[in-house]
């Protein structure tokens, strides 16, 4: 049986990965849970699967906690997730944490000879050399939980060493494909929230809406895949059936398909080689039920600026993608706020660039340095 670690356990990933646990019990069990603020959520999983250890972000809803689960370890703030990625009696960490919060403790889970289920692409976008490195010394497998690194991971499975040509990531285009740049201007938050295909928490969803997701995707999967960032294509594809792709050097493009269930990526990364029949209330693929087909079309980089910025920090390197990241994370947490503009994040995120001063070589310590300042000047100049 194997003990997983969820952290960001009230998150969408992480209580879809329950889902997969609860369904599958004989396979997993719970070694730790973690969250940030839903600590009423967090008691009812705890209650649930019993784990080890648990761990929260502020101190006095650890000191509550330790009082309800005696004889489970407590643990809270940063340190406390390094701690429960790390921890003996633990076999798998899935890291479904939002955002730069997940980078230390997916070194500890690395240095700590822990397998990882990968659902944190900020990790990868600013330190993906750093991360990469390690799992290459320590020997453990970075398994891939968003569905399009999951697609791609799946269809590289046999490649018998063969060069690809390129990789094919696909994007839903959100609920704003086809606006011109003065309807973006309009988007209110409820219309940046209700994404088409997917149910996700709200950050993601509006980093769906600006396609900024994307341009993380890019540059995940370009240290993910080991794989330069040219050879790295998008491709809006409404329907989200065909999660993506990968065209080898005779031509031949082996793609993975199947309906938008998040359960089904996560379960393949915890359980991996083995597959896990499907989700018991699944809706199984039926491609004669596409009576429109499957549509797909270029994104369209001149409203949508966030892709271009992404590639274009990927190729300069260095503390680029990491400003990139920290400007983008304060400013959609502004929009979420009612602070700025839907056409703000795209625009202050085109100024950030153009102004950065990049900083080579970065070290963790100097990542979180980086991206501290970012955060910093964006939330004293907007």
């Amino acid at each position: 049986m194997k003990r997983i670690s969820i952290l960001g356990s009230t998150g969408s990933i992480g209580t879809q990965a329950l889902d997969v646990i609860r369904e599958h019990g004989g396979e997993f069990s719970v070694a730790a849970l973690s969250c940030a603020r839903n600590t009423e959520l967090l008691c009812r999983q705890a209650e649930e699967f019993r784990p080890q250890a648990i761990c929260v972000a502020d101190e006095r809803d650890a000191a509550e906690l330790a009082d309800r689960f005696r004889g489970t370890e407590v643990y809270c703030g940063d340190e406390g997730l390094q701690a429960i990625a790390s921890m003996e009696d633990c076999d798998m960490v899935l890291n479904s944490l939002m955002g730069m919060k997940g980078l230390r403790p997916t070194m500890a889970a690395i240095e700590a000879g822990k397998d990882i289920a990968f659902a944190n692409k900020e990790t990868l976008v600013v330190g993906g050399q750093l991360v990469m490195e390690a799992v290459k010394q320590r020997g453990v497998k970075l398994l891939p939980v968003d569905s399009e690194h999951s697609a791609i991971f799946q269809c590289l499975q046999g490649s018998g060493g063969n060069e690809v040509k390129r990789l094919i990531l696909t994007a839903s285009g959100g609920p704003f494909r086809g606006y011109s740049r003065s309807m973006l201007e309009k988007v209110t938050l409820d219309e940046a929230l209700a994404h088409p295909n997917w149910s996700m928490g709200k950050k993601i969803t509006v980093d769906s809406a600006t396609m900024m997701n994307k341009g993380l995707e890019v540059i995940e999967a370009r240290w993910l895949f080991d794989i330069s960032q040219e050879k790295i294509d998008v491709v809006v594809h409404p329907q989200s059936i065909l999660h993506s792709a990968v065209e080898y050097m005779d031509g031949s493009v082996i793609g993975q398909m199947g309906n938008p269930d998040m359960r089904v990526p996560i379960a393949y990364a915890m359980s991996y080689p083995q597959r896990l029949a499907e989700p018991s209330d699944a809706k199984a693929l039926d491609l004669t039920a596409l009576s429109g087909g499957m549509t797909f079309y270029p994104v369209d980089r001149s409203v949508f600026r966030t892709v271009e910025l992404a590639y274009e920090a990927c190729r300069r390197g260095g503390s680029y993608p990491v400003a990139l990241n920290g400007a983008n994370e304060v400013l959609v947490d502004m929009f979420l706020r009612g602070m700025i503009g839907f056409t703000d994040i795209q625009d202050n995120l085109e100024r950030v660039m153009n102004e950065h001063v990049p900083v080579y070589a970065l070290s963790i310590e100097g990542i979180l340095e980086e991206d501290r300042k970012i955060r910093e000047k964006m939330r004293t100049v907007i």
